[in-house]
Protein backbone atom coordinates (compact mmCIF):
# COMPACT_ATOMS: atom_id res chain seq x y z
CA UNK A 1 0.00 0.00 0.00
CA UNK A 2 1.20 3.93 -0.51
CA UNK A 3 1.69 5.99 1.49
CA UNK A 4 -1.37 7.92 2.23
CA UNK A 5 -2.33 10.71 4.67
CA UNK A 6 -5.24 11.04 6.76
CA UNK A 7 -6.99 13.72 7.09
CA UNK A 8 -9.44 14.26 9.85
CA UNK A 9 -12.91 15.41 8.94
CA UNK A 10 -14.73 17.48 10.74
CA UNK A 11 -18.15 19.38 10.23
CA UNK A 12 -18.99 22.48 12.37
CA UNK A 13 -21.97 25.16 12.18
CA UNK A 14 -22.24 28.39 13.41
CA UNK A 15 -25.55 30.23 14.18
CA UNK A 16 -25.16 34.04 15.57
CA UNK A 17 -28.04 36.33 16.28
CA UNK A 18 -27.57 39.77 16.44
CA UNK A 19 -29.55 41.97 18.80
CA UNK A 20 -29.24 46.12 18.20
CA UNK A 21 -30.54 47.07 21.19
CA UNK A 22 -31.41 50.90 19.89
CA UNK A 23 -31.62 53.72 22.84
CA UNK A 24 -33.28 56.23 20.97
CA UNK A 25 -33.81 60.00 23.08
CA UNK A 26 -35.93 62.99 21.71
CA UNK A 27 -35.72 66.16 22.86
CA UNK A 28 -38.17 69.47 21.87
CA UNK A 29 -37.70 72.87 21.96
CA UNK A 30 -39.59 75.73 20.46
CA UNK A 31 -37.74 78.79 18.54
CA UNK A 32 -36.92 81.66 20.46
CA UNK A 33 -35.06 84.84 18.47
CA UNK A 34 -33.50 85.42 21.84
CA UNK A 35 -31.20 82.31 21.11
CA UNK A 36 -30.21 83.58 17.49
CA UNK A 37 -27.31 85.03 16.87
CA UNK A 38 -26.96 86.23 13.38
CA UNK A 39 -27.52 83.15 11.04
CA UNK A 40 -27.19 80.39 13.74
CA UNK A 41 -28.83 79.12 16.45
CA UNK A 42 -27.58 78.23 19.28
CA UNK A 43 -30.08 76.09 21.71
CA UNK A 44 -28.69 75.37 25.24
CA UNK A 45 -29.48 71.82 26.58
CA UNK A 46 -31.65 73.65 29.99
CA UNK A 47 -34.34 74.92 26.87
CA UNK A 48 -34.89 70.84 25.88
CA UNK A 49 -38.01 69.17 26.87
CA UNK A 50 -37.70 65.87 26.75
CA UNK A 51 -40.79 63.28 25.53
CA UNK A 52 -42.33 63.13 28.90
CA UNK A 53 -42.59 66.75 28.61
CA UNK A 54 -39.90 67.73 31.68
CA UNK A 55 -37.09 70.89 31.27
CA UNK A 56 -33.91 68.94 30.34
CA UNK A 57 -31.93 69.86 33.80
CA UNK A 58 -28.54 68.70 32.37
CA UNK A 59 -26.51 67.76 29.44
CA UNK A 60 -28.09 65.73 26.50
CA UNK A 61 -27.56 62.96 25.74
CA UNK A 62 -24.80 62.75 22.77
CA UNK A 63 -24.33 59.59 20.37
CA UNK A 64 -21.96 56.59 20.96
CA UNK A 65 -18.44 56.88 19.40
CA UNK A 66 -19.30 54.74 15.77
CA UNK A 67 -22.55 53.34 17.07
CA UNK A 68 -25.00 56.26 17.40
CA UNK A 69 -26.90 59.12 15.05
CA UNK A 70 -28.46 62.47 15.20
CA UNK A 71 -31.91 63.65 13.72
CA UNK A 72 -32.47 66.90 13.86
CA UNK A 73 -36.15 68.03 12.29
CA UNK A 74 -37.26 71.79 12.20
CA UNK A 75 -40.62 72.17 11.40
CA UNK A 76 -41.48 68.63 11.56
CA UNK A 77 -38.74 69.08 7.92
CA UNK A 78 -35.80 66.66 8.69
CA UNK A 79 -32.81 68.76 8.43
CA UNK A 80 -29.18 67.58 6.66
CA UNK A 81 -26.61 67.31 9.20
CA UNK A 82 -24.20 69.50 7.76
CA UNK A 83 -26.13 72.56 9.49
CA UNK A 84 -26.22 71.51 12.78
CA UNK A 85 -23.90 70.62 15.23
CA UNK A 86 -24.26 68.69 18.71
CA UNK A 87 -21.43 69.94 21.26
CA UNK A 88 -19.35 67.08 22.59
CA UNK A 89 -20.71 67.30 26.23
CA UNK A 90 -24.22 67.68 24.87
CA UNK A 91 -24.38 71.48 26.54
CA UNK A 92 -26.08 72.61 23.11
CA UNK A 93 -27.07 72.33 19.58
CA UNK A 94 -26.16 74.95 17.32
CA UNK A 95 -28.02 75.53 14.12
CA UNK A 96 -26.79 77.40 11.37
CA UNK A 97 -28.70 78.97 8.32
CA UNK A 98 -31.48 79.45 11.27
CA UNK A 99 -32.49 83.19 10.24
CA UNK A 100 -35.50 82.00 8.35
CA UNK A 101 -36.70 79.47 11.05
CA UNK A 102 -40.32 81.16 12.38
CA UNK A 103 -40.47 82.35 16.03
CA UNK A 104 -42.33 79.02 18.14
CA UNK A 105 -41.76 76.31 15.31
CA UNK A 106 -41.03 73.22 16.97
CA UNK A 107 -37.68 71.60 16.70
CA UNK A 108 -36.90 67.94 17.64
CA UNK A 109 -33.51 66.51 18.38
CA UNK A 110 -33.66 62.56 18.21
CA UNK A 111 -30.46 60.79 19.80
CA UNK A 112 -30.25 57.11 18.38
CA UNK A 113 -27.20 54.81 20.05
CA UNK A 114 -27.15 51.17 19.29
CA UNK A 115 -25.97 48.65 21.90
CA UNK A 116 -25.46 45.42 20.14
CA UNK A 117 -25.13 41.80 21.32
CA UNK A 118 -24.18 39.17 20.03
CA UNK A 119 -24.29 35.02 21.02
CA UNK A 120 -22.98 32.43 18.83
CA UNK A 121 -23.30 28.37 19.19
CA UNK A 122 -21.17 26.36 17.53
CA UNK A 123 -21.93 22.67 17.01
CA UNK A 124 -19.28 20.44 15.60
CA UNK A 125 -19.76 17.31 14.19
CA UNK A 126 -17.09 14.40 13.38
Amino acid sequence: MATTLFKLVMDAVTETETSTNPEVEKYFYNFDDNDLTGDTLTIPSTSFFDDAGDAVTSNLVTTADDNGYYLLFVNGALQQSSLFTVAATGSSVAITQASTIPVSAPITLVVNNFAPTSTSTTTVTT
